[in-house]
Protein backbone atom coordinates (compact mmCIF):
# COMPACT_ATOMS: atom_id res chain seq x y z
CA UNK A 1 0.00 0.00 0.00
CA UNK A 2 1.65 3.54 -0.74
CA UNK A 3 1.93 6.12 1.59
CA UNK A 4 2.66 9.46 1.22
CA UNK A 5 3.27 11.71 4.31
CA UNK A 6 3.70 15.83 3.92
CA UNK A 7 5.06 18.25 5.91
CA UNK A 8 6.15 21.51 6.23
CA UNK A 9 3.41 23.80 6.25
CA UNK A 10 3.04 26.21 7.93
CA UNK A 11 2.02 29.99 8.45
CA UNK A 12 3.74 32.96 6.64
CA UNK A 13 4.09 36.18 5.61
CA UNK A 14 3.93 37.81 2.20
CA UNK A 15 7.34 37.69 0.86
CA UNK A 16 8.16 34.70 2.73
CA UNK A 17 9.41 30.79 1.87
CA UNK A 18 8.18 27.69 2.70
CA UNK A 19 9.56 24.11 2.02
CA UNK A 20 7.31 21.27 1.54
CA UNK A 21 8.85 17.46 1.68
CA UNK A 22 6.63 14.12 1.26
CA UNK A 23 7.90 11.10 1.89
CA UNK A 24 6.56 8.44 0.07
CA UNK A 25 6.62 4.45 0.41
CA UNK A 26 4.97 1.13 -0.88
CA UNK A 27 5.99 1.94 -4.24
CA UNK A 28 9.21 1.71 -6.30
CA UNK A 29 9.80 5.48 -6.08
CA UNK A 30 11.84 6.30 -9.00
CA UNK A 31 9.81 5.10 -11.65
CA UNK A 32 6.39 7.67 -10.52
CA UNK A 33 6.01 11.27 -11.64
CA UNK A 34 5.15 13.39 -8.71
CA UNK A 35 3.28 16.05 -7.86
CA UNK A 36 1.98 18.83 -5.47
CA UNK A 37 -1.68 20.16 -5.58
CA UNK A 38 -3.55 23.01 -3.42
CA UNK A 39 -6.81 23.60 -2.89
CA UNK A 40 -8.24 26.65 -1.48
CA UNK A 41 -11.67 27.09 -0.32
CA UNK A 42 -14.23 26.86 -2.08
CA UNK A 43 -12.27 26.56 -5.36
CA UNK A 44 -10.73 22.97 -7.18
CA UNK A 45 -7.74 21.04 -6.63
CA UNK A 46 -4.96 22.53 -9.15
CA UNK A 47 -1.61 21.39 -9.90
CA UNK A 48 1.24 23.97 -8.77
CA UNK A 49 4.36 21.59 -9.79
CA UNK A 50 5.15 17.86 -10.94
CA UNK A 51 8.18 16.56 -11.84
CA UNK A 52 8.65 13.14 -14.07
CA UNK A 53 10.83 10.04 -13.09
CA UNK A 54 13.34 11.35 -15.81
CA UNK A 55 13.58 14.79 -13.65
CA UNK A 56 11.20 16.97 -16.61
CA UNK A 57 9.27 19.59 -14.51
CA UNK A 58 5.63 21.17 -14.78
CA UNK A 59 4.45 24.54 -13.94
CA UNK A 60 1.66 26.51 -14.10
CA UNK A 61 1.94 30.45 -14.79
CA UNK A 62 0.81 31.30 -11.57
CA UNK A 63 3.88 29.45 -9.57
CA UNK A 64 6.75 29.46 -12.72
CA UNK A 65 9.81 31.24 -11.23
CA UNK A 66 8.68 31.53 -7.49
CA UNK A 67 7.98 27.65 -6.64
CA UNK A 68 10.57 24.33 -7.62
CA UNK A 69 9.97 21.69 -7.48
CA UNK A 70 12.65 18.53 -6.76
CA UNK A 71 12.96 15.12 -6.18
CA UNK A 72 15.45 12.67 -4.41
CA UNK A 73 14.70 8.70 -5.17
CA UNK A 74 17.20 7.32 -2.78
CA UNK A 75 15.06 9.15 -0.07
CA UNK A 76 11.88 8.45 -1.53
CA UNK A 77 11.12 12.26 -1.04
CA UNK A 78 10.10 15.09 -3.50
CA UNK A 79 10.18 18.73 -2.36
CA UNK A 80 8.47 21.88 -3.51
CA UNK A 81 10.27 24.85 -2.37
CA UNK A 82 8.10 27.88 -2.31
CA UNK A 83 9.81 31.24 -2.48
CA UNK A 84 7.88 35.12 -2.72
CA UNK A 85 4.38 33.51 -1.44
CA UNK A 86 1.04 35.57 -2.12
CA UNK A 87 -1.68 35.51 0.05
CA UNK A 88 -3.25 33.34 -2.95
CA UNK A 89 -1.14 30.42 -2.30
CA UNK A 90 -3.05 30.11 0.62
CA UNK A 91 -4.65 26.37 0.77
CA UNK A 92 -3.96 22.50 1.71
CA UNK A 93 -1.00 21.14 -0.72
CA UNK A 94 -1.49 17.74 -1.63
CA UNK A 95 1.39 15.34 -2.19
CA UNK A 96 0.51 13.56 -5.40
CA UNK A 97 2.32 10.19 -6.76
CA UNK A 98 1.52 9.17 -10.63
CA UNK A 99 2.22 5.35 -11.10
CA UNK A 100 2.95 3.77 -14.82
CA UNK A 101 -0.22 2.81 -14.93
CA UNK A 102 -2.47 5.36 -14.49
CA UNK A 103 -3.46 5.18 -10.83
CA UNK A 104 -2.97 7.77 -8.52
CA UNK A 105 -2.32 8.11 -4.94
CA UNK A 106 -2.17 11.32 -2.39
CA UNK A 107 -1.24 12.14 0.94
CA UNK A 108 -3.14 13.89 3.61
CA UNK A 109 -2.16 17.25 2.30
CA UNK A 110 -0.16 20.00 4.80
CA UNK A 111 -1.69 23.23 5.51
CA UNK A 112 -0.06 26.80 3.63
CA UNK A 113 -1.03 29.83 5.65
CA UNK A 114 0.28 33.41 3.44
CA UNK A 115 -0.70 36.01 5.08
CA UNK A 116 -0.82 39.96 3.95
Amino acid sequence: QVQLVESGGGLVQAGGSLRLSCVASGTIFSLNTMGWYRQAPGKQRELVAAISSSGITNYPDSVKGRFTISRDNAKNTVFLQMNSLKPGDTGVYYCNCKHPWGIDDWGQGTQVTVSS
